[in-house]
């Protein structure tokens, strides 16, 4: 039986910095997959201000023991002040592929 699946959410501010993270997440066994989705517009209140910017997605696969230790890693790689990083819980799906994600992260 996998341990509990997740999907990290994040956004950075380009994709060069989107693939340097999900590298260093994988290379790390923080996460099985990163799937990087490139030129997403956010729009977003910071310091009072209504911004908006081009943002690259991350969605990590993960499992929900490792989602602190992600979170800690791409608060250092990342360039935000405050990055998106958020757990969302996987409730089924193909138990191979579940099987997989909890293979990969426990190398």
């Amino acid at each position: 039986m996998p341990r509990e699946a997740c999907f990290v959410y994040m956004t950075a501010g380009s994709k060069e910095e989107a693939r340097s993270i999900g590298q260093c997440l994988v290379e790390e066994h923080l996460a099985a997959c990163v799937n990087i989705i490139d030129q997403m517009t956010s729009i977003y209140r910071w310091q009072d201000k209504v911004e908006s910017a081009e943002e690259t997605v991350l969605i990590a696969k993960t499992v929900s023991a490792k989602v602190g230790a992600l979170t800690e890693r791409v608060k250092i790689l990342h360039s935000y002040e405050c990055p998106c990083v958020v757990s969302l819980n996987v409730n089924d799906g193909n138990q191979e592929f579940l099987e997989w994600i909890s293979d990969q992260v426990s190398l």
